[in-house]
């Protein structure tokens, strides 16, 4: 199911790349310390993650310079872990975070990191090409209230509808390990 979202996702025209009008991506951006696993705190719900909790994506750089990406998630309905491969390229200079991401041939998707902890790399608030796609992002499976309410502000700031942010169970929905 997350495959067949993902994969109607990116049929979608060419009009699902850039990034949302008024809005920049972070400068400085570092790939290599970006690279490895991110867990999903929130998100406003698409239909490509619908009843999927413990989601994570995690990055590998290839040898031809492009991030391999494997996103992850728990199917709440099925009850089964479904995962999905693609791959990420950047979207101009290797120093901003504006990539684009495929999950089959050659349509690609906006990934705008527009807001990081610059000094650990330990969260990440990045969206799609417009305000209907956004994800709050840790290094940890936990995010502290706080910080998680102060990126949810941080997000209505840009213009996004902080009532539609909703926090992503990971908690233990499986009864497995990842």
């Amino acid at each position: 199911m997350l495959k067949r979202a993902l994969c109607l996702l990116l049929f979608v025209p060419a009009g699902c790349t850039g990034v949302p009008g008024g809005l920049q991506v972070v400068e400085d951006f570092s790939l290599d310390r970006y690279l490895g696993t991110w867990y999903e705190i929130a998100r406003i719900d698409n239909s490509f993650e619908k009843n999927f909790e413990e989601v994570s994506a995690t990055y590998r750089l290839d040898d031809d310079g492009s991030v391999r990406v494997e996103n992850r998630g728990f199917d709440t309905e099925r009850q089964r872990w479904k995962s999905v491969n693609g791959r990420a390229k950047f979207a101009g200079p290797v120093e901003r975070g504006a990539l684009k991401v495929s999950f089959f041939g050659p349509f690609y998707a906006s990934y705008n990191v527009l807001a990081l902890d610059h000094e650990g790399y330990r969260w990440a608030l990045v969206s799609g090409h417009d305000r209907d796609l956004l994800w709050i992002l840790a290094r940890r499976p936990v995010m502290e209230p706080a910080l998680l309410e102060e990126l949810r502000t941080k997000a209505a700031g840009m213009g996004f509808d902080a009532s539609r942010i909703r926090k992503v169970s990971q908690t233990g929905v499986s009864s497995g390990v990842q």
